[in-house]
Parts: C-alpha cells; structure tokens; sequence
C-alpha cells in the first residue's frame, strides 16, 4: 500500500504545487479553444476556395510573427514577468476569436480577412509560447520538473484530442458558436493566469545590447544538444506534419463531415495523452537521447501510412500512432531544453524554440499545402513521412552529444 502511494505520489508531485495547477488548467484552456479556433477556420477556409495550398497559408501567417519577433519576444519574457505576458496574450487571442465571429457575422467571400485576423493571432502566441514555456520552470523546484514537462503535455494533449471534436460539432452547429465558445475559454484561460501569485524568476535587467538580444541564438549554437534537439523537431515535423492536409482527407479521400475532421485531428492527440499519463507516472531514466531518436523515425512511419490510407479505421490509428511516438521525443527534448537552460536566458532561448516549433508546424503545413498542390495529397503525406525517417537517421550522425545522452536530469 505504502509503496503505492509513493508511486501516485510521484506520478502527481507537479500538482503539489498550486502555482502548477493554476497554469495547467489555463494551458489546457487555451489550447482546448485554439484547437477549436483551427478546425474552424481549416473547415471554413476550405469552404471558401476549395484549394489544398489556402490550407497552408493558415500556417504561414500564423508562423511569421514568431519569425519577425523572435528578438523581442525572448527579451520581454526574460526582462519582465511572464506570468503577466501569458496571460496577456491570452486575452489578445480571445479578441481575435471575437473578431473571426464578427467576420463570420458579416459573411465572407474569400479568406482575406480570416487570414488578417490570423496573423495577429500570430503576434499573441509569438508572445505566449516564450513566456509560458519558460513560466513553468518558476513554478516546481527542478526535482519536479520532468513530472511537469508530462503533465504539461498531457494538457497539450488532452485538449487536441477534446478541442478538435468540439470544433467540429461547434462548427456544425455554426462558425459563430466556435468562435464564441473558443473567446470566452481564452478569456477564462488568461484571468487564471493572471491569478497565480508572483513567481521569483531570475531577470535581465542590463540594458540590452545586440548581445543580450542575440543570447538565445548564441546559447543554442554553443550547446550542440540543445541545438541539435531543436534542429531535429523543426526538421522532421517540418517534413512529416499533415495536419494542414486534414480537411482534404476529412471531405475528399475519406468522405467525413466536420465531425469526422475533428476526430482526425483528435486521433494523435489521444495516442500522445496515453503515452503522457505513462510518462508522468514512468520517467525516461536511461538511453534517452537513443531512445528519442527512435521515436522521431516512427513518427515518419505511421505518417506514411496514414498517408496511403483509405480506410478510416487504419488512418485513426495511424494518426494516435503518430501523436504516440511524437510525444516520446517531445517529453525528452523539452526537458533537455528547459532544464540545461540558465533561467536568465531561458525566455530567449524558448523564443528561438518557439520559431524552430512554428517552423516545424506552420511552415511544414504550407509545405504540405504547396506539395499537396503540385503533386498530390496522398504523395505529399507519404513523401513527408518518409523525409521525417530520413531527417532522424541523419541527426543522429551528425548530433552524437545528443544520441548518447542517457538522463535526463544530467550531462551524461
């Protein structure tokens, strides 16, 4: 009995603290509502033109904001309170959820201004993802952090695999309604966050320089596991990511509605949530660096083969089967980065992070848009998964630091 109790001791110890809690919970909310957000305007977009390449542009201007800020975005998380720049840009996306209702309200004749609307959706998460991801260190003592990095994933998780199956029957009962469910969970998300008592967090406070705006680029260089953990997600998601393409597989290939879109997109999510729980509960104690590896080239697999897929069943799985090995390799580079990161550059260090994830995410689904639209949807999902293969090998090679990593809490 004892020794059970340690072990769900163990399995919650980031929840020990309210801090955490507070933060999980507004994680989960936001991105529940983003994850509503996406299916709407991938399903409305789609609707408007009917062209797999406008699916990409969704992605693309969501990225650039990220891209253009990159040296603001670090500076401001790292100089002045995160906590308050999460919270903020919460607020900043519920607004622009309340402006895609009042496009929606007006009627619309083409994307223009869904993707105007987007880009500032952009400069809230180019300031939110930064400020969150460096937040959570200030929140558990280090002996914690692993157990947080699970559960903060699993809030990730959990609201991909709820978020998009809401969007899709919101959707269905009407563009206006999502949009407006997605506002008012946003809003909810940035007062809690709000409400988290002052964290301590280690500041710059020297006037910035080229070298104190260029730090997060020169920590990365300089430490190859860091570099190369964050090269490899940009790379192989960069190739093998077919969340853009979705709505083609949902309407065209497999002939769902809006509900069958959401439990696509909700498919990885729920592969990944299952591995998170495990996770949260059994941490990673030895070959992670292999271990990670391994897993990056399976995310490439079960991405081809739900790629060539026809049949709904097989595709379902394929998809958890690719969220379930992507979480794997997500667990183990994001605590390498948050935890070999000094707090004073951890801001600007996560703001590179978040252009590399941006990258991998939004620019790999205006590949996938712009391949889709040149050779095929099936061929530009298959091709992808089998680069992500490619991409695993080769960072391996070429980052033996990294693949010999064996713990996670250490250099060795």
């Amino acid at each position: 009995m004892t020794a059970d109790l340690q072990s769900a001791d163990q399995r919650f110890a980031a929840f020990r603290h309210g801090a955490f809690l507070r933060y999980w919970s507004a994680r989960f909310l936001t991105t529940f509502a983003a994850q509503i957000v996406s299916v709407a305007v991938g399903w409305q977009v789609y609707d408007l033109t009917r062209r797999p390449f406008d699916l990409g542009l969704v992605g693309i201007v969501q990225f650039a904001p990220s891209l253009l800020l990159v040296l603001v975005t670090g500076v401001v998380a790292d100089r002045f309170g995160r906590r308050l720049i999460m919270g903020m840009a919460s607020l900043l996306e519920a607004l622009c959820a309340l402006s895609l209702l009042a496009l929606s309200l007006r009627g619309l004749t083409g994307p223009a201004w869904i993707f105007a609307t987007l880009a500032l959706f952009g400069v809230a998460r180019a300031f939110f993802s930064p400020a969150s991801a460096s937040l959570v260190a200030n929140l558990v003592p280090a002996e914690d952090f692993a157990n947080a990095v699970a559960w903060n994933s699993s809030a990730w998780q959990m609201a991909t695999i709820i978020g998009p199956v809401a969007g899709g029957l919101l959707y269905g009962a009407g563009a206006i309604v999502a949009y407006g469910v997605a506002a008012a969970l946003m809003v909810g998300a940035g007062l809690l966050v709000l409400s988290i008592p002052k964290p301590g967090q280690r500041t710059e406070t020297n006037k910035p320089t080229l070298s104190t705006l260029f730090a997060g680029f020169a920590y990365i260089w300089r430490e190859k596991v860091v570099l190369g953990a964050i090269s490899l997600d940009l790379f192989a998601v960069l190739l093998g990511g077919a969340v853009a393409l979705l709505p083609v597989y949902a309407r065209d290939i497999l002939e769902l509605g809006p509900w069958g879109l959401g439990l696509l997109r909700s498919a990885p999510g729920i592969g990944a949530l299952i591995v998170a729980v495990w996770l949260a509960g059994h941490p990673i104690k030895n070959h992670a660096g292999r271990i990670m590896f391994l897993f990056v080239g399976l995310f490439g697999v079960f991405t081809a083969v739900f790629g060539v897929s026809t049949l709904t069943w097989l595709s379902v799985i394929a998809l958890a089967l690719v969220g379930a090995a992507d979480m794997v390799s997500v667990y183990v580079r994001e605590t390498l980065i948050q935890l070999w990161t000094p707090d004073e550059v951890r801001g600007r260090v996560n703001a590179v992070n978040t252009v590399f994830i941006g990258a991998s995410n939004e620019v790999g689904e205006f590949r996938a848009g712009m391949m889709a639209a040149a050779i095929g949807t099936v061929p530009a999902v298959v091709l992808g998964g089998v680069g992500a293969v490619v991409v695993a090998g080769l960072w391996a090679a070429l980052f033996p630091e990294l693949r010999k990593i064996r713990h996670l809490d250490g250099r060795s």
